[in-house]
């Protein structure tokens, strides 16, 4: 004969031995004296054994009772976790944000972010991956991310951007280079160049997209480096030229190693986007780290 076996089983064997006795065992379970006999009587019957030992005081369990017993002490704990756990999901306390970052430059901006968001949200497990090595806005569509950090919104289907903030990619060269004299930067400018970029394909470059790439411009090199540091340590001691959003660069703006300028005479403004699945926009974790994304933008544009 097969068992049976409830959730409701195991957390009334439980009670029971901690309570000593049904009367109690059924106040503690809000259900009558009777309803709680009668389950444990058909419980018994199901077993083919006694599970408590009768005519004892305080009611003790038998052998099997304390086999029962240890499987409810092993089971219970892990039912009550995973209700706790779908209820964080239900009331948007904990979840899933795994987030892709087209914006090379972005990581140094987000690590902030994400310090505060993780103290806020404890129970959300957060991920970030470099979206530029991958194509992540189908990644997004197909939920393997949840959120990418980009500057260029796209019209998809299921998908909202959000932006975060503006910034200029600006010119950066050594105090010493010529170009220093002047006080924009054109396409033709380049020429001749070394320029000192991300590790980056040149489409997702901001330099290229809007300024080299239309005007048909090619520098004579392309030099590539993973970190910011490295770019500017590079750029000041005049190996090359960069081109970098003007956050990133403005606590070394006014060193006397580096010169900026604008691009073009009237500058180039660029949007920075948080796009997500238009039915995860909802979730409070999700509107929390927008909003402190763009609290942090304002820190940046204030230095």
């Amino acid at each position: 004969m097969r068992m049976h076996i409830e959730f409701r089983h195991l957390r009334t064997v439980k009670a029971i031995h901690e309570c000593g006795g049904l009367a109690r065992a059924a106040e503690q379970l809000n259900i009558t004296q009777s309803a709680l006999s009668h389950q444990i009587k058909g419980l018994e019957e199901q077993a083919g054994v006694e599970l408590f030992v009768r005519r004892s005081k305080p009611m003790k369990l038998s052998a099997a009772g304390m086999r029962f017993l240890r499987l409810a002490e092993r089971i219970l704990p892990e039912v009550q976790a995973l209700e706790e756990e779908f209820s964080g999901l239900r009331d948007g306390k904990s979840g899933r944000l795994h987030i892709a970052i087209e914006c090379h430059a972005c990581f140094e901006w987000l690590f902030p972010v994400l310090e505060q968001f993780r103290k806020k949200w404890p129970d959300v497990d957060v991920d970030i991956r470099p979206g530029l090595a991958f194509d992540a806005m189908p990644a997004l569509q197909k939920e393997d991310v949840d959120l990418v950090v980009s500057s260029d919104p796209e019209n998809m289907p299921g998908v909202e951007f959000t932006h975060l903030f503006d910034y200029n990619p600006v010119f950066v060269a050594s105090s010493q280079h010529p170009l220093a004299q002047k006080k924009w930067i054109d396409a033709e400018d380049f020429r001749g160049e070394t320029l000192i970029t991300y590790p980056v394909d040149r489409a997702r470059l901001d330099l290229f997209s809007q300024l080299l790439t239309p005007a048909k411009v090619e520098p004579e090199r392309v030099r590539q480096a993973e970190l910011t540091a490295v770019i500017l340590l590079l750029v000041a001691s005049n190996r090359g030229v960069a081109v970098l959003p003007d956050w990133v660069v403005r606590e070394v703006k006014y060193s006397s190693d580096y010169i900026t300028r604008p691009l073009t005479k009237d500058g180039i403004t660029r949007g920075l986007f948080a796009a997500t699945r238009s039915d995860d926009l909802e979730k409070p974790y999700m509107q929390d780290l927008i909003a402190l994304a763009g609290i942090e933008a304002k820190k940046l544009q204030a230095i």
